[in-house]
């Protein structure tokens, strides 16, 4: 805490010491008000701006400092101005009073309120943002919960100073009235309990709920708006409660939980069941990471005490291996499967026509028209392809149609240039580097891995590099061309041009979400390289919802699945509860040789949100079973809340760390903290140990020096 804050708090507990100490409440009772009534009176008919002016300054003092007794200033201000200056010195005493309580907690815990609540707090500041002024102003016309409670933990939000005064101006004004009206009759007043009638707390009760009766009309108005062009065709009754548009992870899992809970449910997939993950990404991509790992473990088999042997293999072979990885578990997403669940799959393309009916263009060619309660966009993400001139006269494959491209060959690609250095890119050049592609990797931004910490990406540059690849960081794609026979690709860097010759480019350079062809243009659903939605993945229409990649904002099956849980949940039991999508624990993993996995915030996040931290890190290669598997590198770094163990994020780069993470997902997400990690058995030796050392790394960190050094004097006695 700075000097400042530290000044001021020092100062506001000196005055508030001050009134206890002066005993100065006995001044703020009913009955020494009424006892001094008539001279207190008698001051103001004689200086009657300066009697204001110094009432005004107690009052605003008083809020302050949050001291009790601002009940009886209000009756003052009655008994001593009358209705109409008492309630305009009260209004404006009592809110700018308010405001300065706000704006010292402000300055003087918030920071550090943030420091150990970041996370938390930042979704209290989203619902501030939101709603803020509607909470406010209910909470300040129901008399319930103390103002200067109010005053302090608003402070604690970033709500603006402003918003907080005018809000608090209106929401008071009530109430202000109330007592000040009571104070011009102050003579009759027996207790402060005879000022608020249960009617009267009643009356301020509705007043209090109505700005969210008023939201709720206004969103059932703009529903209203929403739907207003559609209402001749909206069916009284509906063939579907839900239809599915799309098969990947959100629509299948969407598809699954509507059946299991017998809703009538139709799944449309256009293409292959499954859709991305199993046909060109996660399945594809690590069926080829395990093949070109073990080829790298037969060159170095010297590692193992065995001799390094060529790695004499059909490329060919190894694609009709991935392509029968791919039939091995399509059974799982099969059209088969899911109309045995009893869900009722079309193949086909659909199209919304209007928020309750889904037309199909089956596959055969026949159209089909459903009407449905309520509909789950579960498009999907494609890859995305740059602008790059000449792109078009070399050709180029990305993570989709590589699969296809390449299942004839009978060698790898020569002279493979793979294009971005995110996860996708990186898994690909070092698998096809192992394989014996010569592989150049281009990267516009500063190092791989951006999203990453610096420690991460460059271990995994250095892992590539030992692989092979030529990456090329900071270097700016400019054109593709031909020069006689021969495909190069133009970088630039540092001002200048690099050509490279290459016989395939793989492009890997981020996905983007499908939005277009299925009738989002037509209903006006708002698009900003996702479908737009709230919290609880509706679209403007509430009965549309969208999951997955197409939804964002992160582009993994398991959050796709995630999400499609909140969407066919919100889509068939929305009128009885609403469940807002929970991205508070959130994992990820990238398939290059050291792995790559996190859950939560690294260093470069924390720093960004200006949330505290401590960071300690394990080395894996001190770890037992790395050694004796010859995986002896990486590290496990965890981020936690200064001097405690509770679990900020984890970051971990080794051999099966996504596999690893799987300890500290389930941690963050029950509140669990590094002591509690530290306590469990871990099989030894095991990977999983690193875990329990890590959370051990910490405990020695924050030992209780002061504690054990007593400890030390008490063995010393004992041995006399």
């Amino acid at each position: 805490m700075s000097p400042r804050k530290i000044l001021l708090l020092l100062t506001l507990l000196a005055a508030i010491a001050a009134f206890v100490a002066l005993d100065l409440g006995r001044w703020l009772s009913l009955a020494a008000l009424q006892q001094h009534q008539a001279a207190l009176a008698a001051r103001v008919a004689a200086q009657p701006l300066a009697a204001a002016a110094l009432y005004f300054a107690v009052y605003v003092l008083a809020t302050a400092l949050s001291v009790p007794g601002a009940v009886i200033l209000t009756l003052a201000g009655g008994a001593l101005f009358g209705l109409g200056w008492g309630l305009l010195l009260v209004s404006f005493a009592s809110s700018l009073g308010a405001t300065l309580a706000f704006l010292a907690a402000r300055f003087v815990l918030r920071d550090t309120v943030e420091a150990r609540f970041g996370q938390r707090l930042a979704e209290v500041n989203r619902g501030i943002a939101r709603d803020g002024a509607f909470y406010l102003f209910t909470l300040r016309l129901i008399p319930v919960v103390p103002f200067f409670v109010i005053n302090l933990v608003m402070g604690l939000t970033r709500m603006r100073a402003l918003t907080f005064y005018a809000t608090s101006q209106l929401g008071m004004l009530a109430g202000t009235a109330v007592y000040v009206n009571a104070g011009t009759q102050l003579a009759q007043l027996q207790s402060l309990q005879g000022i608020l009638s249960p009617g009267l707390i009643g009356s301020f009760v509705l007043l209090g709920i109505f700005p969210l009766l008023a939201r709720r009309v206004v969103d059932a108005l703009r529903r209203r708006q929403v739907y207003a062009r559609w209402a001749a065709v909206r069916p009284r009754r509906f063939d579907r409660n839900l239809v599915v548009i799309g098969a990947g992870a959100g629509g299948l899992v969407s598809a699954y939980i509507a059946a299991a809970v017998k809703a009538k449910v139709t799944l449309v997939e256009a293409h292959k069941m499954g859709g991305d993950c199993l046909n060109y990404g996660c399945v594809p991509s690590k069926a080829l990471i395990k093949s070109a790992k073990l080829a790298h473990q037969m060159r170095h088999a010297s590692r193992y005490g065995l001799a390094d042997t060529p790695a004499a293999f059909s490329f060919r072979a190894v694609m009709q291996r991935i392509h029968a990885v791919i039939a091995a578990i399509e059974p799982h997403d099969s059209v088969e499967r899911y109309t045995g669940l009893g869900v009722e799959v079309l193949q086909g393309h659909a199209k919304i026509i209007n928020p309750w009916t889904v037309e199909i263009t089956l596959n055969g060619g026949d159209k089909q028209a459903l009407t449905t309660r309520s509909i789950v966009i579960a498009a999907g993400a494609q890859p995305l392809v740059p602008p790059l001139p000449g792109l078009d006269e070399v050709g180029c494959v990305t993570s989709d149609t590589v699969w296809e491209r390449f299942a004839h060959l009978d060698e790898p690609p020569k002279r493979l240039v793979v294009l971005g250095g995110g996860p996708i890119g990186c898994e690909l050049a070092q698998a096809f580097a192992r394989l014996g592609s010569q592989v150049t990797q281009v990267e516009m931004a500063p190092r791989l891995m951006l999203r990453e910490d610096e420690d991460v990406s460059d271990l995994v540059r250095e892992a590539l590099s030992a692989d092979g690849v030529n990456v090329l960081a900071g270097h700016r794609a400019l054109r593709c061309e031909r020069e006689g026979g021969a495909k190069v690709l133009v970088v630039e860097h540092g001002g200048s041009e690099t050509r490279i010759v290459f016989d395939e480019l793989l492009c890997a350079v981020g996905r983007s979400a499908r939005l277009t062809g299925y009738g989002l243009e037509e209903l006006g659903i708002p698009t900003n390289r996702t479908v737009e939605t709230n919290e609880y993945l509706q679209t403007i229409y509430p009965n549309i919802y969208a999951a997955g990649d197409v939804a964002g904002p992160y582009q993994f099956t398991h959050t796709a699945a995630h999400q499609a849980w909140y969407a066919a949940v919100n889509a068939l039991f929305g009128g009885l509860r609403m469940f807002k999508a929970d991205y508070s624990v959130i994992p990820w993993a990238t398939f290059v040789d050291p792995e790559v996995a996190r859950v939560g915030l690294n260093e470069q996040e924390a720093r960004e949100k200006n949330v505290a931290f401590e960071v300690t890190k394990y080395g894996i290669d001190d770890l037992d079973r790395a050694i004796a598997d010859s995986e002896a590198r990486g590290f496990v770094k965890v981020l936690t809340v200064p001097g405690k163990d509770r679990i900020l994020g984890v970051t971990i780069v080794g051999t099966h760390a996504g596999d690893l993470l799987a300890e500290y997902v389930l941690a963050m997400k029950h509140g669990l903290g590094l002591n509690r990690i530290l306590g469990t058995i871990h099989t030894y030796p095991t990977l999983s140990e690193a875990n329990k050392y890590a959370a051990g790394e910490w405990k020695r960190a924050h030992q209780p020096h002061r504690l054990l050094a007593w400890v030390r004097r008490y063995h010393d006695w004992k041995r006399g």
